[in-house]
């Protein structure tokens, strides 16, 4: 990846998580990432192109957070996926990005609601991969969901103290 792409979607990223979607415009992305406007348009013909690539890349490295674990007993891959989340959030604490695009492009941009649904089922079925059942991966997502959520609330402390909790309780060895 070309460093003003990298620039590009790192600023992206971090406005549209600070202000949403449909308040940042490219002039402010251009600007703040002090990238020409053309280039911009070279890498994403669009706002929606940008959007979508920034969502891409924000998933990818929340799932390869939350993936690099080998431990043999689900308890212990739940524990660990869990201070991987906590830690990610600790970083990222306001709120899910993905739902915030959901909600914003609901009757807007059907690409990115499909993009926003993908990243759901992916991560629920990177659970399954590394050996929860269905039922496990969905109860795991539900944690990791309504933390986040609580997050936005809550002491991050507080949160993460009644979520190893339920951890404790759903794969207690």
């Amino acid at each position: 990846m070309s460093e003003k792409r990298k620039q590009l979607l790192t600023t992206a990223e971090h406005l549209f998580y600070e202000n949403g979607f449909h308040h940042v415009g490219l002039k402010r992305i251009v600007s703040d990432s002090g990238v020409a406007l053309m280039t911009l348009y070279n890498h994403f013909p669009s706002k929606e192109d940008l959007i979508l690539e920034v969502l891409k890349s924000r998933e990818t490295r929340y799932l390869s957070l939350l993936e690099n674990h080998s431990e043999k007993s689900k308890h212990e891959k739940a524990k660990k996926i869990v201070a991987a989340h906590v830690k990610w959030l600790s970083k990222h604490g306001n709120g899910c990005m993905f739902l915030r695009a959901k909600e914003e492009f609901a009757h807007v941009n059907e690409a990115i609601v499909r993009q926003v649904e993908a990243h759901k089922n992916q991560m629920i079925e990177s659970f399954q991969l590394s050996g929860f059942t269905r039922g496990e991966a969905l109860q795991l997502a539900l944690l990791l969901e309504g933390a986040t959520a609580l997050a936005e609330v809550k002491k991050l402390s507080e949160v993460e103290r009644e979520l190893k909790k339920l951890i404790e309780q759903l794969y207690h060895e």
